[in-house]
């Protein structure tokens, strides 16, 4: 499971920006992960959960925020939006050439810290 160590480098760079902005705790992490990412929501929370204990995050929280499929057909020109992770063609002409345009990202958007 890869999430583990996805955490470990998120708590990583979260822990060093709030020791570079003086903070000494982190309450909460505020992510943006996309649907086709590959990233399981529930088990990166887990992984955190399980990992942050003896650092400065130890006592935070992660808030995911989910990012739909979105893409740009090069056929018809629809650009569509999709709840699924996958997408093998467009729903509007059922081309299969396209281009994703989001919901592969993973990004830190902020974070609290006291």
């Amino acid at each position: 499971m890869h999430e583990f160590s996805i955490a470990q480098n998120i708590i990583g760079i979260i822990a060093e920006q709030c020791v570079r902005s003086g903070h000494s705790q982190i309450g909460s992490v505020n992510l943006r992960i996309g649907r086709a990412s590959g990233i399981m929501p529930d088990a990166l929370i887990f992984a955190f959960d399980a990992i942050k204990a003896d650092t400065i995050a130890r006592d935070a929280m992660l808030n995911i925020e989910h990012v739909p499929v979105t893409g740009l057909c090069n056929d018809c020109g629809s650009a569509f939006t999709v709840e699924d992770k996958y997408i093998l063609a467009c729903p509007d002409c059922g081309s299969n050439s396209f281009r994703i345009t989001a919901g592969r990202e993973m990004d830190i958007i902020d974070m609290d810290v006291s």
